[in-house]
């Protein structure tokens, strides 16, 4: 008995890596399991420590073993898996620019507060398109010095899109953090504009929004908010859908997800004083000198919403509009073309409508004969 244990013990020290590998191979293929190994231990009488160390590199996973994958690939992998993002956060600089033509109105000062708060506090911002929704959120945290990733929604947005993915990168496989995970390591704000063209693919923002993180299952991580991370939402309509089809595109959302955000803020043009800063900061910029222009588009534009709002006309004249104008008055130096190429968009009748009207507010206004026609 003796002799035989002396034996054996003989055989196991003079076994090579590559004589277990071989038999392994030879027997299994080249993927095995604990079993596998135990059954060719007991073949060819050999301790189950013994073989075990000699394949040890090319274990990976608890009782797992694949001769064609070493320890140091596996690890490799692990760590492309893990990896935070193609572009490290570092270095960008997500601060927005601040914008010296702007001028505060509306809700600005509340969600300047929350943002300035650094709790969680999820917001939602509906009104009219072109009334400074997005502008404002952006502005406060330049203000503030606070970090916005903002995301456009579309009706293609998915978890994809916003918590991340795999992505291909120097022909290697690796974990690519997406918007909203970015904005969560960081601490920062989290803009979601447009959030009613959304389907409800959406839905995977819910855990997010209770302010408890995210479990990324792909590569088996829980992301934890830093302190100051929030999610302000924008919207031309409060997600249930435009009834009139001016919003076409806009969906009806899900009332739990809207239930997560704790506030609503419903934003309107600014008054025509306002509303004659914002265009004499813009006009300055662009070096346009005609003060009175601004004064009469402001006029043209409150007749116009005040119109609309009574149901005298289906379409309405934004504050973004009137920028538009004015930019092209800049380019081309001429009021009526400046007006007409800015109106252009709306039918023939609202068009025709919105330069007589024009030219009622402003005496030195002329249609040119095409137009007049």
């Amino acid at each position: 008995m003796f002799i035989e244990t002396k034996q054996i013990m003989a055989f196991e020290l003079k076994m090579t890596e590559q004589q277990a590998v071989d038999g392994l191979r030879s027997t299994y293929g080249t993927e095995f399991t604990t079993a596998d190994v135990r059954a060719f231990c007991a073949m060819n009488d050999i301790a189950y420590a013994t073989v075990t160390r000699k394949i040890q590199k090319y274990k990976v996973a608890k009782g797992k073993w694949n001769l064609e994958v070493t320890t140091a690939a596996v690890e490799n992998i692990e760590k492309s898996f893990s990896a935070p993002a193609v572009i490290p956060s570092v270095e960008q600089d997500l601060v927005p620019t601040k914008d010296f033509t702007f001028v505060p109105f509306g809700n600005f000062k509340d969600v300047k507060k929350i943002i300035q708060s650094r709790n969680f506090y999820p917001t939602f911002i509906t009104g009219l398109s072109g009334n400074g929704k997005t502008f404002s959120v952006e502005q406060a945290c330049s203000q503030l010095g606070r970090e916005l990733i903002r995301v456009n929604i579309t009706i293609e947005t998915d978890e994809d899109d916003l918590i991340g993915g795999f992505r291909l990168v120097n022909g290697e496989t690796v974990w690519h953090n997406g918007p909203v995970i970015e904005a969560l390591e960081r601490g920062s704000i989290l803009l979601l504009d447009e959030i009613d063209l959304a389907s409800n693919k959406i839905l995977c923002l819910q855990s997010i929004l209770e302010g408890t993180g995210v479990f990324l299952k792909k590569i088996g991580k829980f992301v934890r908010p830093q302190r100051g991370f929030n999610v302000i939402a924008t919207a031309n309509t409060k997600g249930k859908g435009s009834d009139d089809g001016r919003f076409i595109g806009t969906n009806v959302l899900n009332e739990a997800f809207l239930e997560r955000f704790p506030v609503t803020f419903e934003q309107d043009y600014p008054s025509p004083a306002i509303e004659s800063k914002i265009l004499g900061g813009v006009a300055a910029k662009l070096g346009v000198t005609d003060t009175d222009f601004c004064k009469r588009l402001v006029d043209w534009g409150d007749i116009i919403r005040k119109t609309f709002y009574d149901g005298g006309i289906e379409e309405i004249i934004s504050t973004r509009r009137l920028i538009h104008i004015l930019r092209a008055y800049s380019i081309f130096n001429d009021k009526a073309k400046a007006i007409s190429v800015c109106v252009n968009r709306f039918d023939d009748e609202t068009k025709q409508a919105f330069l007589e009207l024009y030219d009622k507010v402003d005496a030195d206004f002329e249609l040119t004969k095409e137009e007049d026609a």
